[in-house]
């Protein structure tokens, strides 16, 4: 999210709200632990836990995670929902609780991807629609609290993903591990196999669309 917090930041600047810039290397917390006091605390993207006594600095915590809760809690879910052949990825704004991925639900919206998209494009499209999802809940606030939902259904959770995952089967088309190839990053964990003793990376990018 670091390459889009900018213009959200600057969205809230020009509406007149007072946004809290804590000085670190990029100009905004990293670190649950500085979390100041506040109204509203959105957390995006954030891979540790916060523990309640932080949640209690600001009267809302907000998170965006990209499964239609409570279905596919836990890590990297869109990932895991491109894997299994979805393209019409759900993005849930929701009140953070102690229980991961628990709280009640604000907004939902879906972004639709065509299929070929990599990694890179499907991020960028994620991003700017919670750019969008967060500006339209400040835009909303206090109002939109009253509106919330309870999460119902049953729910699942997916495993954290790791760089094993982007290992590719050699006795598998590409056609069949093409989605694998969507979601692998070619710097932090890019494709793999093993052949004959050694193991080859394989790195994907678009060249362009034919038809």
């Amino acid at each position: 999210m670091n390459p889009w917090l900018s213009e959200l930041f600057a969205l809230w600047v020009d509406g007149g709200y007072q946004v809290n810039w804590i000085h670190s290397q990029v100009n905004w917390i990293h670190s649950p632990e500085e979390i100041p006091n506040g109204e509203l605390c959105f957390i995006l993207n954030c891979s540790k836990l916060v523990k309640p006594n932080i949640l209690n600095r600001n009267k809302h915590n907000l998170v965006i995670h990209a499964s239609d809760l409570p279905k596919g809690k836990g890590w990297s879910p869109w990932t895991w929902l491109i894997l299994e052949g979805e393209n019409d990825i759900p993005l849930t704004l929701f009140e953070a609780k102690e229980a991961v991925d628990s709280g009640v639900i604000y907004l939902q919206e879906w972004v639709i991807f065509d299929g070929h998209e990599l990694i890179d494009e499907i991020r960028e499209s994620l991003a700017n629609k919670i750019v969008s999802m967060c500006q339209h809940f400040v835009q909303l606030y206090p109002n939109i609290i009253e509106e919330s939902r309870e999460q119902n259904g049953n729910e699942s959770f997916y495993p954290r993903r790791n760089a094993s995952d982007s290992q590719l089967d050699i006795h598998r088309s590409i056609v069949e591990q093409f989605n694998l190839l969507r979601v692998v990053d070619n710097d932090r964990y890019p494709a793999f196999f093993e052949y004959r003793g050694c193991k080859y990376l394989l790195k994907i990018e678009k060249d362009e669309i034919i038809n």
